[in-house]
């Protein structure tokens, strides 16, 4: 007896092949379009076990961020030197497959990130907080990475977040909660995958465990590269842990908006996974933008888009390598689940976006944050706006009508100001500093962008898809059946 979506499934197929026989029926030259019918079947149902898969996670990631980051290209300050109605390029719109998938966990229809990571690292659900374990927590259950390893292929897996977050260690860990850092830390060496790449662990904290992080990789033969000069220097099929000399206090990556010259940035780190990982045995590289998802949990537009940018110029390499090997490589792309509920479209903006006005932030909301926390209890507020304007090109003048702050606007900044310098947040503002929260709202509200929240939300996530077997991934579908379809693709798991 099967199922109601087997049947459904059954039907696409049946009524897709119905469409093609009647194409060649009804078309007077039926031996050519017989032959671009069978073409295009055998291009839909038919290909090629991939050698190469590239597995794309935007933490925080729907259709809002990315269709923001591509609006922001298309105005000054981002990359582009032209203002106009429209979209930027980006390497996203590359991908000729596209599809949308349910993001909820079994426990909660909200997800967070580990059970979203666990269900797009293993293909099954589980409980909020679990690390690539079954809900109840008493089965381990393999990852995409560890099958792609146990193939013979290289594994690589990088963040621009600490490399034993949610996400990145989904792929390689199994522990019962997400805070296990040091657990999870732990058993990057035990892994045997080959590259691990952009944050450094939280975890290594060794008076909480048995030994420091660093020197049980240096044990199990990773070099150890934390600047741009070290990871050059790490030749091909060395095993290597790469992370920057500089980092957040979570061991992540500086936002993309603050980051030093000397940093590496997470396309560096893609760049070199795919130096390192290539071989004729292929290679699994999952690389992850996790502070998309850091910057919408601070409703923080600016920083959120330049680091989606940043995303996408990684995602540019693995299209560079696709280019280079396209009978041989997949490219799969995917959200873990929405961040933020960033909305393009404001009620006091009516239908309007000013989207050049974003290019006014000159740094992430937590780099402005560690200002004010040193700024001296009597700190004028006339002072405080100085700083508004350099750093957010706001004003309470009206030299530029669009970025002049109102009476009601000038008041929100100083209530939220005045809580700042008390040390006092309330609910209202997230569990962020009141005084930075309130001058991004305002900044982005006067783009013409909004939020609702500073959680996640239940919005399904796009997925798109290049290369080998990219048709598998078109249509709707759950989070858990991405790992499926790439399980199946690339003939990692017999069922």
């Amino acid at each position: 007896m099967k199922t109601f979506k087997e049947i459904k499934k059954l039907l696409h197929v049946a009524t897709f092949f119905t469409l093609m026989v009647c194409a060649v029926v009804l078309t007077p030259s039926c031996s050519d379009d017989e032959t671009v019918v069978e073409e295009k079947v055998n291009e839909i149902t038919k290909y090629k076990t991939p050698k190469y898969i590239f597995y794309f996670i935007g933490d925080g990631m729907a259709n809002p961020q990315i269709n923001l980051a591509e609006a922001a290209l298309n105005n000054t300050g981002f990359r582009l030197k032209s203002s106009s109605i429209g979209v930027g390029d980006m390497n996203i719109s590359k991908f000729e497959v596209a599809g949308m998938a349910t993001t909820y966990a079994q426990d909660r229809y909200i997800t967070g990130s580990a059970a979203a990571a666990t269900a797009l690292a293993t293909g099954e659900k589980t409980t909020i907080n679990t690390i690539s374990k079954n809900g109840d927590r008493t089965r381990n259950i393999e990852t995409l990475a560890e099958m792609a390893r146990d193939k013979g292929m290289r594994v690589g897996i990088v963040s621009s977040v600490s490399i034993d977050h949610a996400t990145p260690a989904c792929f390689y860990a199994h522990v019962n909660e997400r805070k296990e850092y040091y657990n999870i830390a732990s058993q990057m060496a035990s892994s045997k995958f080959d590259y691990f790449g952009g944050g450094y662990a939280k975890g290594n904290f060794p008076s909480k465990g048995d030994g420091d992080i660093l020197e049980k990789m240096k044990g199990a033969g990773y070099a150890i590269a934390t600047t741009r000069e070290e990871l050059a220097a790490v030749k091909s099929g060395n095993k290597c842990w790469a992370y920057n000399h500089k980092t957040d206090r979570d061991g992540a990556l500086l936002y993309e908006i603050d980051r030093p010259a000397d940093c590496l940035s997470l396309t560096e780190f893609t760049k070199k996974g795919i130096e390192l990982l290539d071989n004729e045995n292929g290679f699994f590289l999952m690389v992850e933008a996790g502070k998309v998802d850091w910057a919408c949990h601070a409703n923080d537009a600016v920083s959120a888009t330049h680091n989606m940018i940043e995303f996408d110029n990684a995602i540019g390499e693995a299209i560079a390598f696709y280019n280079a090997h396209p009978e041989e490589t997949l490219i799969v792309l995917t959200g873990d689940h929405e961040c933020g509920g960033l909305s393009i479209g404001f009620a006091g903006t009516g239908y309007e976006n000013m989207f050049d006005l974003l290019k006014c932030q000159k740094l992430s909301y937590e780099a402005f944050t560690y200002k004010v926390k040193s700024w001296q209890p009597n700190t004028s507020f006339e002072n405080a706006l100085d700083s508004v304007e350099l750093y957010f090109g706001l004003r309470n003048t009206t030299i530029d009508e669009t970025l002049a702050l109102s009476s009601s606007e000038t008041q929100r900044l100083k209530t939220a100001f005045d809580l700042s310098m008390t040390d006092e947040k309330g609910d209202i503002y997230g569990g962020y500093d009141p005084f930075t929260l309130t001058i991004t709202h305002i900044l982005n509200n006067k783009a013409g962008l909004a939020w609702t929240s500073f959680k996640h939300t239940g919005v399904p996530v796009p997925v798109m898809a290049m290369g080998q077997g990219q048709y598998e991934f078109s249509g709707y579908y759950d989070n858990t059946d991405i790992a499926k379809k790439i399980m199946k693709v690339g003939a990692l798991k017999v069922d």
